[in-house]
């Protein structure tokens, strides 16, 4: 057996070289949303760019689905292997692959069946109606691809492979942006806003199938397919463990359909396609903070499984460093860049563009407490809490948002929904310091 890279000491150095593929690799998953939002907005137009907003919510349910098996998975199979039970992690890999096989099918049927009233419920008009629905039916038949993409994000770097699942995240995002262009230019297949949600359903198909097909061959790693270990203990407890991943993601969806509804009612769709630019690029940002806490995860469950306290502290401080370092870098690349990022999406000499950039200077700064809050969860389920991981998720991505998308616009009209989310993010902040600090004794970090 190949020995495990997991089991080294982690200075700064190797850190940054473990967990960097896959920050990278999440970038690039976090691109195929973002470069749909690009071709359509600039192929197809501004009403088009709402609608993809509109329908994200629902891809997110399949997401955060994925992220709880995906997520909780990693810290079980993780400490396994910390354990040296290999064959259980190997067993428990191979059910949940199959348990993310039979939610994708459920769903897929469940998304045909009850299409018409899904698309009604997130909120399209009668004018981002026609593009909602031929950007939903586009991508329904790529749900379980989707969900086997999730786990590559996560399983690839517990196999010790975080540079081929980075490598295989850029051919999806270049076969994404490449079908993106092919499938919706008029000169070309002229698909419009179907185009767009059929190249994001192949480019996800080709990180997700190829991690099937990598698990089921390869026998040379410590991670493959075998007998399924089927044990409801364990499953609910990964489940448990992957609480918070899914219900950030099922946030975002409410969250998402908060912020369309509210612009809708308080400026039109061009209020929704000034949002949708800016979850856009909170999308890219916010997979700088997901993709270093996936990466940083396995080490953490290992070091953890192998009751290495030492190394588990060094790890998490240098973590913490990283973060807030990243945090501060994001904000100001965020204000400087902030004309370029949005003109990418909308055209400078648009009324939205405008709205778009007023809202981006104030919601930018969540980002500065964003990070520290997005790892201090991952590192609670990393860790085995579930609990507190998902205690994290459920203040900061529903209740504490939830509550200042509530209030504040009532107040302050649009200001108040730029200024939403950073409130919620700095309320978040001081509930995860609380959480870190109560719990040093237990985990001796």
């Amino acid at each position: 057996m190949n020995s495990n890279i997991l089991s080294q000491n982690f200075t700064l150095k190797a850190i940054i070289k473990y967990t960097l593929p896959t920050s990278l690799m999440v970038l690039f998953m976090s691109s195929y949303m973002i470069i749909d939002g690009i071709f359509v907005s600039n192929l197809v137009g501004e009403d088009a760019l709402s609608a993809v907003n509109v329908i994200i919510p629902a891809l997110s349910v399949i997401l955060a689905l994925g992220m709880m098996f995906g997520t909780g998975g990693v810290a079980i199979i993780g400490r396994f292997m910390g354990q040296n039970k290999y064959e259980k992690a190997r067993g428990f890999l191979t059910a949940l692959y199959i348990i993310g096989g039979i939610i994708g099918v459920i769903f897929t049927i469940l998304g045909y069946v009850f299409s018409d009233n899904i698309i009604s419920a997130l909120g399209a008009n009668e004018t981002l109606l026609p593009y909602a629905q031929d950007y939903y039916m586009s991508l329904l038949p790529f749900l379980i691809p989707t969900i086997f993409q999730v786990f590559v994000q996560t399983f690839f770097v517990t196999a010790g492979k975080p540079g081929l699942g980075f490598a295989v995240c850029v051919a999806g995002g270049v076969t994404n942006m490449v079908l993106d262009y092919v499938l919706i230019a008029p000169n070309l297949f002229d698909l419009g806003i179907a185009g767009a949600g059929l190249a994001t359903g192949i480019g996800s198909s080709v990180p997700g199938l190829f991690g099937v097909l990598y698990f089921m061959f390869n026998r040379k790693g410590n991670l493959y397919f075998t007998k399924p270990l089927f044990n409801v203990k364990i499953i609910v407890k990964s489940m448990y463990n992957g609480m918070s991943e899914m219900v950030s993601n099922l946030s975002m969806a409410i969250t998402t359909m908060m912020f369309n509804i509210i612009m809708l009612d308080l400026i039109g769709t061009s209020g929704v396609a000034a949002i949708s630019v800016i979850l856009y690029i909170q999308m890219f940002q916010m997979a700088i903070y997901m993709g270093y806490s996936f990466g940083i995860a396995p080490i953490l469950s290992y070091k953890y499984g192998e009751q290495n306290h030492e190394q588990l502290a060094k790890v998490i401080k240098t973590s913490f460093k990283i973060i807030s370092i990243l945090s501060v870098i994001v904000v100001v690349l965020s204000w400087v860049f902030a004309d370029l990022a949005i003109s990418v999406f909308i055209s400078p000499e648009s009324e939205t563009f405008a709205l778009a950039k007023e809202g981006l200077m104030i919601f930018s700064i969540a980002y500065l407490f964003m990070g520290i809050n997005v790892f201090v969860s991952a590192m609670f389920t990393s860790l085995s809490n579930g609990k507190v991981s998902a205690t994290l998720a459920i203040c900061r991505t529903l209740i504490f948002t939830v509550v200042s998308l509530l209030v504040f616009p009532r107040l302050f009209d649009v200001t108040g929904v730029w200024i939403a989310i950073p409130v919620a993010e700095a309320i978040t902040l001081i509930l995860s310091i609380y959480f870190y600090k109560k719990n040093k004794s237990v985990y001796h970090y």
